[in-house]
């Protein structure tokens, strides 16, 4: 019965995506870890095949539209595509398990793994929550400090296997001014980047159930297809805010499920 809700929610994943451009990445790691039973470090990897994938098929129909800035997506996707690798090559295997004791406590690598992941899930609630965010216009900063944060996106996305997308569509509406469906467009590009090239790291640390990834990866396709079609006659803002609220309790479960049970 999980196993079976397990690949309705891969569908669920592409059709997320597909219409928000974000977020649908946020539900892959609870799904494989709580439904299909994986461990959350091999969770995180199939994630960010799983994410890249879709996308990809997503990027070529918004391509088509017109709706991708290739040239800024290239400029957004480099520092953060370094720490995606990085993170999953060196930093991801580095990681001890468990990662301390305390007296009979063990606080274990998945623990971590699951933890970061539900902090991350109500940052991108309250995120997507927000009101007006998506025309806030700020002063440019300083392309230091604009490279560093990209790269620290990635490190993030490395760690927790999501694509990013509730943080790099502000981030080229405020920076690169596009307008929100082009955001959403160029973010499933950089999103696509970020997750395959980061899944080259993990390709070479563990081994990979390709059968099973592969028909997971195959229903999210699906999903993204019909996202993608029908995204011009729902409302998206209201679809976000329902989605938002429900990321909050996924954060607050696996959080309760990780420290008290």
């Amino acid at each position: 019965m999980f196993e079976f809700f397990g690949y309705i929610g891969a569908f669920c994943i592409g059709l997320v995506l597909g219409i928000t451009g974000g977020g649908g990445s946020i539900l892959t790691v609870p799904i494989l870890v709580y439904l299909l039973s994986l461990n959350p470090v091999i969770a995180t990897a199939y994630s960010l095949f799983i994410v890249g994938t879709t996308s990809a098929f997503g990027t070529f129909q918004n391509f088509k539209k017109g709706l991708v800035a290739p040239k800024t997506a290239l400029q957004f996707a480099v520092p953060s595509v370094i720490g995606v690798y990085l993170t999953r090559k060196f930093i991801v295997p580095a990681i001890p398990d468990p990662v301390f004791y305390f007296a009979s406590f063990q606080f274990t690598k998945s623990t971590l793994v699951m933890l970061l992941f539900a902090v991350v899930m109500f940052w991108a609630a309250v995120v997507m929550l927000k009101k007006d965010t998506d025309t806030t216009v700020t002063k440019t900063k300083h392309p230091f400090f604009t490279l560093l944060k990209l790269f620290l996106v990635g490190v993030l996305i490395g760690l927790i296997g999501a694509g990013g997308g509730f943080l790099i569509i502000p981030a080229l509406m405020r920076l690169a001014q596009l307008t929100i469906k082009k955001a959403i467009g160029t973010s499933l590009l950089i999103i696509t980047l970020n997750s395959l090239i980061g899944f080259l790291g993990d390709v070479q640390t563990m081994a990979i159930d390709w059968p099973f990834l592969l028909s997971f990866t195959g229903l999210s396709v699906i999903g993204i297809f019909i996202g993608l079609y029908v995204q011009k006659y729902i409302n998206e803002k209201l679809l976000k805010k329902i989605f938002a609220l429900f990321v909050l309790v996924m954060a607050f479960f696996i959080f309760y499920k990780e420290v008290f049970s």
